[in-house]
């Protein structure tokens, strides 16, 4: 009995010692890749992944869609984010816990298109909502809107 515990151990812990978290997956995801069309991929912890659909986003997630790619993410507010061709997206900031008052959603589009269409957080604290671009801040007071930025 010993022999086996130990046979069985011996071979579990490399496949333990392969599994390191990294912080981002450590952390609850913020929301889900709902779709995903041509080039798409999302960068967790500096390291790039193929989208595929349900992957996991957190915060510090870049969203990335290529030439022929585009993308949607639904976050756990029920906040859409869809994406075309040529874009990429920072989720710099996300806290959903309506019951404390703690709501907040920050995000940056460097490049590309965004549509977005608004979830809890921005219904329940439009101020707690922000999307940045490289020449400004888009507040949104519980909309829909589609931004588009040449870069």
């Amino acid at each position: 009995m010993v022999t086996l515990k130990r046979t069985l151990l011996g071979a579990l812990t490399p496949l333990f010692m392969g599994l390191s978290l990294s912080a981002a997956a450590s952390e609850p995801s913020i929301g889900y890749v709902m779709k995903v069309t041509g080039d798409a991929s999302v960068i967790i912890d500096g390291k790039l992944q193929t989208a595929t659909v349900g992957m996991p986003v957190y915060v510090g997630s870049v969203v990335k869609t290529g030439g022929n790619g585009s993308l949607g993410v639904t976050l756990s507010d029920s906040t859409l984010l869809s994406f075309g061709p040529n874009s990429e997206l920072s989720l710099d900031a996300f806290a959903f816990e309506p019951a404390e008052n703690n709501l907040k959603l920050s995000a940056k589009i460097s490049h590309g298109t965004l549509d977005y269409v608004s979830g809890v957080i921005a219904h329940l604290k439009p101020e707690a909502v922000e999307i940045n671009t490289p020449t400004g801040t888009i507040g949104v007071r519980g909309t829909h809107f589609l931004v588009k930025v040449d870069g």
